[in-house]
């Protein structure tokens, strides 16, 4: 029951810290959402800084297992960033609001564990640029800046989850699809 619980009050949270923001979002608001006492949050949780903590390093584990995976195929670059750019649009579109917290609202993590999700996402983007390098050795990417053509890759995949809607008409696997046919136009030789 306590995890069931703690596990609303997180979905609760990703609503709100994506709608208001973490700082304009208050214990007394969540817990009204979720028509509660704000004194019985506390039950479930530490703070308001646990369920941000909870909600920016699920999403950022989820994004560095799937990088590792893809690093560790065999396939060639091109294979290898489709994939990549796959599963972050399906992690991302998987729950938008969440992604959205992980995106702009990491920055109100307290300063040790900010520290750490600016390791962690340093760690995603250098899966990333692993990629991209091996398109450069295989001949098959320009051997342009290859930080802002990683940085290029990040931002777009982020910004989907300002705009997706899982009613509408594109699904994660069509926008992976167009996504990584644009970014190819930039990359390939």
């Amino acid at each position: 029951m306590v995890d069931r619980r703690r596990q609303q009050i997180i979905e609760m949270a990703c609503k709100r810290f994506a709608d208001k923001g973490f700082i304009g979002s208050s214990m007394r608001d969540l817990a009204a959402d979720m028509g509660l006492e704000a004194a019985s949050l506390y039950t479930y949780i530490q703070s308001k800084d646990d369920l941000l903590e909870d909600i920016c390093f699920s999403i950022g584990n989820k994004l560095i297992t799937a990088i590792a995976e893809v690093n560790d195929i065999y396939f060639n670059a091109e294979e290898k960033l489709r994939l990549a750019i796959k599963n972050h649009v399906e992690i991302i579109c998987a729950n938008p609001q969440a992604s959205k917290v992980f995106t702009h609202e990491w920055r109100h993590l307290q300063e040790a564990k900010k520290a750490e999700f600016i390791t962690l996402r340093n760690q995603y983007e250098q899966g990333i640029t692993e990629i991209i390098d091996t398109g450069i050795t295989e001949q098959v990417f320009v051997e342009d800046d290859k930080r802002f053509a990683v940085l290029t890759i990040l931002s777009t995949v982020n910004w989907i989850s300002e705009w997706y809607n899982p009613n509408g008409k594109m699904k994660p696997n069509e926008i992976a699809q167009k996504l990584a046919d644009f970014v190819f136009t930039g990359l390939k030789k």
